[in-house]
């Protein structure tokens, strides 16, 4: 019989079940009121869902495929009455789970790597000053003053740079900025102060964005130094006689890792109306997130044995380069000298709050991965004491060998390529919902593969893509929704740096024939509008594998976030019915996900844990694949716990005012767990 754990748990299943039904709409007359009806029993329920009275669910009687999903614990495509009862003892030991702290830090998980901007005290950043009447050439060469011009009532300068995400994303900003207040009389001046930015690029970025302002190119930061620039994305406002009013961020709809559909704030356009009304501002002052310009030290800097040819350039090889190079994922190199002293103070930065390279395991509160790309502590001190040095270059002599990189395809020409039939339109600002775009495979025998590789054609405004493998007649989920083929139709995934996946020598994953492949593309727009088609290139095995790889997804489609919780958490389960060994694990959740862990618990109690992620980063889909393959014993049981802050603290959070629920979109939730894993004793078929 089941017992009273259904009473609590069933209550919330059949709200998940139905909540679709409640939403829908009566039209024309309000919707009548019912009776109040006792609360079904735990046995009556069973039994009411069992049409058939055969003793057994199947997943037309259940009626919600997630749910299915997680009541037959078996998977023989039936549930029974112990069946359900063990499955609900599952979820209520997973929910007292859930209560246990992150193990890496006793701090509140938080979306510590999301920054927006903050009121600063003007105090010391040169408000109420006249700003100096410099000169500079702009971009077509002809020199330029940095004061207001006699018809002008106010001056706005806005640092740019071509290189720069950040900065990228506010251009067309800027531009209605200018056109907006252009009648005015608010003159508009640009200032690109970082030296790897060329001229070239920079006239390129002024004609794109259609600024009728001159662009000073400023590689040496005179204009910058005596501004005192902090990043690529900070205003100055002067008015008529050149007196600065304020300086600090255009407004709050973009930050380092986050973007929202419209902004809430608009500092900016708040500080030129009131100079132009001959009052302060009042916001005087501003952080402005973006990427960080780097002035020249006004003291001799300490003296250092570290040089770039011996030792920076071997450490941006073996952690950076990967993703910034020429052509590369990242939106800037840092193959050369030049290249690392240019960006020299965003590199600091990243670097120091563990922004970068990025890798999000917490060491010592998990297993060992091989893929691990984080900066060991003596490389980490190294590179710190240089940028902070007078940076010597050292014998070119000892420079290492430059790395190549296939313009291609990285894990060699592949045997099929999937490709969504139509480029999709990346608008140039704001947010865009995910695309799903499906692709008909054609295969007519099952394949193994060995290798894949996801490619965009516009690398610059893609977020991250998941690729999930529809079997052959497999249905969609009941609800109208996609959530069955998140929980266990996982075939592959891109994120800026790992694009690609090889199996080890004898692994495989079996594709199908008749599969289709459904592409869930999330773009950031850049600030400049522009067409991407997704591709998939595979490599096909021979023959069969020794080991067969199998996708389990550790998925809770019932979350529900309150609003305003900084700190709350979620779970998912499953038992083990068969001895099993762990490949990879990979997380997922959206904007308001902050922390995440996997716990294997022994049939005897006890637990371990195999990834704690203390600070989640949607930013950043990172897959973590264990050096050596984890034991999953029989009756073991493994645990995903996620944590959410759906406060206003959180600057990535969409809405904190609302409850969220599991969807699709960013400003809607997940809560999965990935994993790869086999069975040892498995021979897989032709």
């Amino acid at each position: 019989m089941l017992d009273g754990t259904w009473s609590r748990i069933a209550g919330r299943i059949a709200a998940g079940a139905v909540v679709l039904a409640l939403v829908a709409p009566v039209h024309g007359a309000e919707r009548p009121k019912q009776p109040e009806r006792r609360r079904e029993g735990p046995a009556e329920r069973f039994d009411r869902m069992d049409r058939n009275h055969d003793g057994k669910l199947t997943a037309d009687e259940v009626g919600n495929d997630f749910m299915f999903r997680m009541l037959d614990l078996d998977h023989d495509g039936s549930v029974t009455r112990p069946e359900a009862a063990g499955a609900i003892v599952e979820m209520e030991t997973s929910r007292r789970w859930a209560r246990y702290e992150p193990k890496s830090d006793g701090a509140a998980p938080t979306n510590a790597l999301a920054e927006a901007f903050h009121a600063e005290p003007a105090a010391g950043l040169g408000i109420g000053k006249r700003i100096a009447d410099l000169e500079a050439r702009d971009t077509d060469g002809r020199r330029q003053r940095l004061l207001p011009a006699r018809n002008q009532k106010a001056l706005v300068i806005a640092v740019v740079s071509s290189s720069c995400p950040l900065s990228g994303k506010y251009a067309p900003v800027l531009a209605r900025l200018e056109s907006a207040y252009r009648d005015r009389g608010v003159g508009f001046v640009f200032v690109a102060p970082v030296a790897t930015d060329t001229a070239a690029a920079l006239g390129e970025l002024r004609r794109s964005t259609g600024w009728k302002g001159p662009l000073l190119v400023d590689a040496k930061r005179k204009v910058a130094s005596a501004l005192g620039v902090r990043s690529t994305t900070e205003v100055f406002v002067c008015d008529a006689a050149g007196t600065l009013q304020y300086r600090g961020a255009i407004d709050d709809q973009y930050g380092l890792g986050y973007a929202r559909a419209e902004a809430r704030a608009h500092p900016l356009a708040d500080a030129i109306d009131a100079v132009l009304e001959g009052r302060m501002p009042a916001v005087a002052a501003t952080s402005a997130p973006g990427c960080v310009v780097e002035l020249p030290a006004a003291a001799p800097a300490k003296p250092t044995r570290v040089t770039y040819h011996r030792d920076i350039a071997r450490l941006m090889q073996r952690h950076c380069v990967e993703c910034h190079h020429e052509g590369g994922l990242a939106p800037f190199s840092l193959e050369r000298y030049q290249d690392v002293t240019g960006h020299a103070g965003m590199i600091r930065k990243q670097v120091e709050r563990g922004a970068m390279p990025p890798w999000f395991a917490a060491p010592g509160h998990g297993v060992a991965f091989a893929n691990d790309r984080s900066l060991p502590e003596p490389d980490r001190a190294a590179l710190l004491s240089w940028l902070a040095s007078d940076r010597p270059e050292g014998n070119p002599r000892e420079t290492p060998v430059r790395r190549r990189f296939d313009p291609e395809w990285a894990i060699g020409k592949p045997d099929a390529v999937y490709q969504i039939p139509q480029p999709i339109a990346v608008a140039a600002e704001g947010v865009m919902d995910y695309q799903n775009v499906r692709v008909e495979t054609g295969l007519t025998e099952d394949r193994w593969v060995e290798a894949m590789e996801v490619q965009p054609t516009a690398r610059s405004v893609v977020h991250h893509v998941l690729i999930f493998a529809l079997r052959p007649g497999e249905k969609k989920g009941r609800r109208g929704d996609d959530a069955a083929d998140e929980q266990s139709g996982f075939f592959a995934a891109y994120v800026p740096g790992n694009s690609h996946q090889r199996f080890p020598e004898g692994f495989a994953k079996r594709l199908p024939a008749g599969t289709v492949l459904r592409f869930q593309i999330h773009y950031t727009p850049n600030g400049k509008a522009t067409n991407d088609q997704i591709r998939l290139g595979v490599r096909f095995r021979s023959t069969p594998p020794t080991h067969a790889v199998h996708v389990l997804g550790l998925a809770n489609p019932l979350i529900e976030i309150p609003p305003g919780a900084a700190r709350h958490a979620e779970f998912a389960g499953a038992q083990v019915q068969h001895e099993a060994r762990i490949l990879t694990f990979m997380p997922h959740m959206h904007v308001r996900g902050t922390a995440f862990r996997y716990d294997l618990v022994s049939p005897d109690g006890t637990s371990r844990t195999l990834l704690d992620v203390p600070r989640y980063d949607f930013n950043w889909q990172l897959s973590y694949r264990c050096a050596e393959p984890v034991i999953a014993t029989a009756g073991s049981r493994i645990r995903a716990t996620g944590w959410f802050d759906n406060s206003a603290g959180n600057p990535a959070n969409p809405d904190p005012k609302r409850v969220v629920h599991w969807g699709k979109q960013t400003y809607e939730e997940m809560m999965l767990g990935y994993i790869e894993y086999y069975f040892p004793d498995e021979v897989p078929g032709p």
